[in-house]
């Protein structure tokens, strides 16, 4: 998972490369739509995927209360989330004559913005000092956007980015696999519902009743793979109340359902037209895989997504090598 570039060859220890690796501040390569192919064919889209398909092996069939290893890193990014779960606390949302996009929330990123390269300084050890403000972009792209005060899988897609690159600097490594889905991503999902119901977030892009979600589409990929071979919760399942109520906890896939049957009101068919199509697929195992094709067809392949991702050394815009 962490096969991070290494530029010459390592002698005494596994971070030696990164020491003279040249970090620079993720910017925007993607301007036009012609400009999708450079994105398809880049390192970075590679790494991308490639670091989303080794999670969603990494949790197959395995419930949220899972026993696994949980390292000092993961623990210090759980405190990082705490933190800006804190700061939503300390920063009520405003009274404003409009019921969407609370202008609190500026007042939340701001600190967020101020603070981002302190924050991921907790985690990124000072020997890696020289990577933070890279590392720390995608931290501040994660959360949603200030101006418009909306949110959408282009900002899950820059955490699942900021994680990338922190298995890339050897920070979280192969047997992080599991905790970093399961406590890390779990807890960015806690502190994000909590942002989006605080604020009253728009959605970014939406596709309203057709799109599978307002918000996330990850947890509904590692969710799904959660569910494989289980030994009697099926597909149809997570259309029946009982059944998410008493398996939420255990399952990303259903606390998914559950936020959104919090948030909208009217039959489910209505309101989530994708998810209850989805409900007929026959097994998880092919819920899963079309889950991922989907993802690549309209959150990876979409110019009005991808334009906003950034690139740096460590997700560059480059073409494939093969020496990586």
């Amino acid at each position: 998972m962490a096969e991070g570039e290494r530029q010459t060859p390592s002698d005494s220890s596994e971070d030696a490369p990164l020491t003279t690796q040249n970090f620079i501040i993720p910017k925007k390569e993607i301007h036009t739509v012609p400009d999708m192919g450079k994105w398809k064919r880049s390192q970075a889209y590679a790494d991308y995927i490639g670091f989303i398909l080794t999670l969603n092996e990494g949790v197959k069939g395995k419930k949220l209360s899972f026993e696994y290893k949980v390292s000092e890193a993961i623990e210090k990014l759980v405190v990082l989330l705490n933190t800006l779960d804190r700061w939503i606390d300390e920063t009520p949302p405003v009274d404003q004559p409009s019921r969407f996009g609370n202008k609190a929330y500026r007042t939340w990123y701001a600190r967020l913005d101020q603070e981002a390269e302190n924050l991921v300084a907790t985690v990124v050890p000072p020997h890696l000092a020289a990577a933070v403000p890279e590392v720390a972009v995608y931290l501040k792209e994660s959360v949603g956007n200030s101006t418009r005060i909306d949110y959408g899988t282009g900002h899950e897609a820059a955490f699942a980015a900021f994680l990338c690159c922190l298995c890339k600097i050897g920070v979280l490594r192969v047997d992080d696999q599991i905790a970093i889905v399961f406590k890390v991503f779990n807890r960015y999902l806690e502190v994000m519902r909590k942002l989006q119901k605080t604020y009253r977030m728009e959605p970014a892009g939406s596709q309203g009743v057709w799109g599978l979600d307002d918000f996330q589409f990850l947890p509904f990929i590692w969710g799904s793979s959660q569910l494989i071979d289980h030994p009697y919760l099926e597909p149809r399942h997570f259309v029946d109340e009982k059944a998410v109520s008493e398996n939420h906890k255990d399952y990303m896939f259903l606390e998914c359902i559950l936020f959104i049957t919090e948030m909208k009101t009217g039959p489910f068919a209505e309101h989530s037209n994708q998810l209850w199509n989805i409900s007929a697929v026959p097994s998880w195992s092919k819920v899963n895989q079309g889950l991922i094709r989907m993802y690549k067809a309209e959150c990876l392949e979409k110019f009005p997504v991808i334009q906003h991702f950034k690139f740096g050394s460590l997700l560059p815009i480059h073409p494939v090598t093969s020496s990586c």
